[in-house]
């Protein structure tokens, strides 16, 4: 048997975003959004938080109490999560509903029910929409969850407290296995292309000099002495599809279904070709760059590069995308926002860059991308790991919370 969700707990509607303020009693306070929201249940509060007013009516009626579930409304519908503890001074956006269970519901299964959900498609088959979904307050409390009394969900909560908090402590291992090789690889990535020697300690000043420490047989050249910037653009006839530049491995295929989307009018967007550098300007600091091993076509706002035949390109790729030239990146850039900080053409032309003999560059390249293709199957197989760990986790839930699988 199955009870909708308003019989059991109470469903709130967020605040709508309010940057400015209206009345003498509104507070700036920090709000929870859709993006603190994570999957499988996770609530991060290491994402960047925002501020907005609040009466002192919106502090009581949007208040976060210990036992709450937070549901994300609009986008990645039903993802839930739930509060552990007391989040004095916060409130919630509109793009989150609060559910605070009633009686002797525990807001622990219920969280757990919408993670079945989630898991099972039953929440996205009522949301379907043709733009954005929507897990509306008046759809949560219609939406109907296993009818179990407060003892039995305590019970079942309880157990898959233990059971889910092993798997997130493996997923973490695994998680901290990825960071550790991302790490290696870096490091090895930044001492090939600069060739330095192992008695080298980096220091804060690297940022700032990216040729400190390199041999002195290499020469010295600028970024605007040997890269120019290619003009060509689609007009009516794309030459390929729309690429994106990744952070982790350049420029790929896009294939996002979130985020980054070409307009309709793709004609002004930047042809990019093989072997040319693509960069966005607004990302470098983040290793948004990369040598394209595609020809497609890139947002007008990014930029692609010939190389001169003084480079071999894939010592490019990996040059620009050590962590001494991201850290250099975010040395030069200018911005307001952290995730915004843009590098402008004219200092990028004037940005110091290695020259090695092109012999020594061809070796370097051949032993990064040896090196990266093994880094590449390791972190595969721990990405493998991790899914089925999860894929365990949502089979587990989804048995516990159904009666398929009983707890003691």
């Amino acid at each position: 048997m199955k009870v909708p969700i308003a019989v059991v707990a109470d469903v709130t509607l967020g605040k709508m975003l309010q940057p400015t303020r209206k009345t003498d009693d509104e507070r700036a306070l920090p709000y929870l959004r859709a993006a603190h929201v994570q999957s499988h249940g996770r609530l991060d509060l290491t994402i960047e938080t925002n501020e907005m007013w609040f009466s002192d009516q919106d502090q009581a009626a949007l208040d976060l109490r210990a036992g709450d579930v937070v549901v994300v409304e609009g986008g990645a519908v039903g993802r839930s999560a739930y509060l552990a503890e007391d989040m004095p001074g916060w409130g919630f956006q509109n793009a989150l509903l609060r559910l605070r269970a009633r009686g002797d519901a525990d807001g622990r299964f219920i969280d757990y029910c919408l993670q079945s959900a989630v898991y099972g498609g039953e929440i996205e088959a009522i949301c379907t929409a043709v733009s954005i979904a929507h897990f509306t307050a008046e759809k949560v409390g219609r939406f109907r969850i296993p009818n179990h009394t407060g003892s039995a969900q305590r019970a079942i909560a309880d157990y898959l407290d233990v059971e889910t908090g092993e798997i997130d402590a493996t997923i973490g291992k695994l998680d901290e296995l990825s960071e550790t090789f991302r790490y290696r690889a870096t490091e090895l990535t930044t001492r090939s292309v600069f060739g330095l020697s192992d008695e080298h300690v980096y220091s804060a000043a690297d940022a700032h000099s990216p040729l400190s420490g390199i041999p002195e047989h290499w020469e010295r050249t600028k970024f605007g002495y040997d890269f120019t910037e290619s003009t060509e653009r689609n007009g009516d006839d794309p030459p390929g599809p729309l690429l994106s530049i990744s952070e982790y491995r350049g420029v790929e295929l896009n294939t996002r279904t979130e985020g980054q989307q070409a307009s309709l009018d793709v004609s002004k967007y930047r042809v990019v070709r093989p072997g040319q550098l693509a960069a966005n300007m607004m990302w470098l600091n983040h290793g948004g760059l990369g040598v394209s091993p595609l020809t497609g076509y890139i947002s007008p706002d990014y930029k692609a590069f010939w190389i001169s035949d003084r480079f071999e390109p894939r010592y490019v790729h990996h040059l620009f995308r050590s962590s001494r030239y991201i850290d250099y990146f975010a040395a030069i850039a200018n911005g307001v926002r952290p995730n915004a900080q843009r590098v402008t053409k004219t200092v990028l032309d004037a940005t110091p860059v290695p020259l090695p003999p092109l012999d020594e560059q061809i070796r370097i390249a051949d032993e990064l991308d040896e090196a990266t293709a093994r880094v590449d199957a390791m972190l595969a197989k721990v990405t493998d790991l991790k899914s089925l760990l999860l894929e365990r986790r949502a089979a587990l839930i989804t048995d516990v919370v159904t009666g398929r699988k009983e707890v003691a």
